[in-house]
């Protein structure tokens, strides 16, 4: 035995322990759960790939496989009388009763720092310029207040850019959001009037995301913020310091739940589209195919990777199914399916569609491109990754981007396929 603040040197400890993480927990305690409390808000967070272990899913593994006959590319070149190109390939598409210029949409993100409302109303002009969907994320209302929160100028500003007939706005609503009656704010206020007239409103239920699965949204506040919200929030000392922890309820859903609540949205909220969002759980394609069955007229799906909330390090690292496996478990799915998680180049989004999603989140990617330039960041972004779709669409010899199917995949372990003999 060591005495205390003595050093271990007796060999006791085994090759690779990580002697360093224990001693900073022996040090700091709970806060050692967390990333740095430094970095809310001002950070990203989410599943962060080790370059040493290859991949971070499969679905990053797998390759497209352009085939040698291409039958639909003569029919392109019939159609189109001359040899057809990349600029040929269509991307518009339809994403959760929207129409959308390309198959992306701008994923929800809330009023952190990271997300001010500066960077929030930049991002939200350039989806309205891309002509895609945004989703506003949670947890703005219980904090700041209707009045106080950017919900309203991300709407207008958004507005203020779409095109007529691209494009829409989508309002997530958590439990706590529900307490603060969030949609009902929304629908009736004045600045979500075209979009409700032009059928470009959604509403989401979140249930969940690719960041912590099964716990609820989590806020870093001041010792001031925290004083003045103990009274409608619950508040946890974890870090030792003055900051306190603020942990929203993720709330219980049952089958029966999800319906209700589905049935709920549509029946209060008829002319705003329904969405809802899950976590990478074991049990996605029953939740995706519920949803559906319910009415539900987009499922998100986050996969491990995705999610730039703040979460503790170990559901960070080891917690929910990665991207890969949810649509491998969902087949063919039978409504709109979006993904969520790592989305920000070309292939990554195509391999996704192949796969059975009609459109792909931009959510860190997009934080990092609005960032880096609050004009155009996005935009280019977009621009490039649109590129890199085409390119890679054409090449499989399809021109659309819902011909994608699972047989423009191949994933390493594929057993060879037998030569069909001549």
């Amino acid at each position: 035995m060591s005495t205390p603040g003595s050093s271990m040197t007796t060999g006791a400890t085994a090759a690779g322990f990580p002697e360093e993480q224990v001693r900073a927990r022996a040090r700091n305690g709970t806060a050692e759960a967390f990333p740095p409390a430094a970095g809310y808000g001002r950070a990203m967070f989410g599943a962060v790939p080790d370059p040493a272990a290859g991949p971070v899913d499969d679905l990053d593994a797998a390759r497209l496989v352009p085939p040698v006959f291409m039958p639909r590319r003569l029919e392109k070149l019939i159609d189109l009388g001359r040899e057809p190109e990349h600029t040929d390939v269509d991307l518009s598409t339809v994403v959760g009763g929207f129409r959308s210029a390309l198959p992306v949409f701008l994923s929800a993100f809330g009023s952190t720092e990271l997300g001010s409302r500066e960077l929030g109303v930049a991002a939200s002009t350039q989806a309205g310029q891309l002509g895609v969907p945004m989703v506003i994320g949670e947890n703005m209302v219980p904090v700041h207040g209707f009045g106080g929160s950017p919900i309203l100028a991300r709407i207008e500003a958004y507005l203020d850019a779409v095109a007529d007939g691209l494009g829409g706005v989508v309002v997530q609503q958590s439990t706590e959001d529900a307490d603060s009656e969030v949609w009902n704010l929304v629908h009736s206020s004045p600045a979500a009037a075209p979009l409700l007239e032009t059928g470009r409103l959604a509403f989401e239920l979140k249930i969940g995301q690719g960041a912590k699965p099964g716990l609820g949204g989590m806020t870093v506040l001041d010792a001031a913020e925290a004083t003045r919200l103990a009274d409608r929030f619950s508040m946890h000392d974890v870090f030792g310091s003055g900051e306190r922890l603020r942990c929203a309820t993720p709330g219980t859903f049952t089958e029966e739940i999800v319906r209700q609540q589905i049935r709920f949205m549509r029946n209060n909220f008829p002319r705003a589209k329904v969405w809802v969002k899950f976590h990478p759980g074991r049990d996605i394609a029953r939740a995706a195919e519920v949803a559906w069955a319910a009415g539900a007229d987009s499922v998100t799906v986050d996969g491990a990777e995705g999610g730039t909330g703040w979460a503790p390090t170990a559901f960070l690292r080891h917690v929910g199914l990665p991207l890969a496996e949810c649509l491998r478990r969902i087949g063919p799915p039978s409504g709109c399916l979006l993904v969520t998680g790592r989305m920000w180049e070309g292939s990554r989004v195509v391999r996704g569609l192949a796969l059975g999603a009609t459109a792909a989140g931009l959510g860190r990617a997009a934080l990092l491109a609005v960032a880096e330039d609050p004009r155009a960041g996005l935009v280019r972004l977009a621009e490039c990754l649109a590129l890199e779709a085409r390119l890679l669409i054409s090449a499989l010899g399809k021109y659309t981007a819902t011909d994608l199917d699972p047989e423009d995949l191949w994933w390493p372990g594929t057993p060879a396929v037998e030569r069909v003999p001549v």
